[in-house]
């Protein structure tokens, strides 16, 4: 029997769930985007927690009930018709592709086969507006550490990994992800509607580009 979710006060009109696994937390994000509780007034995921925000004091005994019961539903299909995943064209010239090959102890063309081999999903949002951190479905492709020394000015659409993620950097800004390469598919345009192109539960696959 599994565990009961954890829940936390986060002041008096928010409460983080901690679900206790990446499966449980995909099933609640389901949920969630499917129909919000009474009261929730917001919620927002994270890497391994769903902060709900409410319009008064909730009732944690109540909350505990719902958000175990929503983990309990079917899990989120775990493959998707192309119509369903988000097709993301890349040029493999990032500049720390091959260090990122002599980490993992492959060739180049293995670590973008890899990449272009996987179908990622969108875990959460952070960072900056935009910016998904994608995770393998199972086993991660990759693991590998942030750069030593961050760079002060990575530019908008490049590719990147860090960790068992990667992203797409949405805007020009600071970044310490190691850059393995780049699209010119606006993930974040504030004119659009909705501005993201990638949100929590977005499938993702990465196709080569012409250089």
């Amino acid at each position: 029997m599994s565990s009961p979710p954890l829940l936390r006060r986060a002041g008096d009109r928010a409460v983080l769930v901690e679900p206790g696994d990446a499966e449980r937390l995909a099933r609640l994000r389901a949920s969630l985007a499917a129909s919000t509780p009474d009261l929730v007034t917001d919620w927002v995921v994270g890497a391994r927690t769903v902060l709900l925000t409410f319009d008064g004091p909730p009732d944690l005994a109540g909350l505990e009930r719902e958000v175990a019961s929503r983990m309990a539903q079917a899990a989120p299909a775990s493959h998707s018709s192309p119509s369903d995943v988000l097709t993301i064209p890349v040029r493999y010239d990032g500049p720390d592709l091959d260090d990122v090959a002599r980490l993992l102890a492959l060739t180049p063309e293995e670590v973008i086969a890899a990449h272009t081999g996987t179908e990622w999903v969108c875990r959460f949002i952070g960072f900056a507006p935009g910016f998904g951190y994608l995770s393998a479905d199972g086993e991660p492709p990759f693991r590998l550490p942030r750069r030593t020394q961050s760079r002060p000015v990575v530019p908008a659409g490049s590719v990147a990994l860090a960790d068992e993620y990667t992203a797409v950097y949405p805007r020009r800004s600071p970044g310490g992800w190691q850059l393995i390469g780049t699209t010119d598919l606006p993930v974040w345009d504030a004119a659009r509607t909705p501005p993201n192109a990638i949100a929590p539960g977005t499938r993702v696959r990465f196709v080569r580009a012409e250089p």
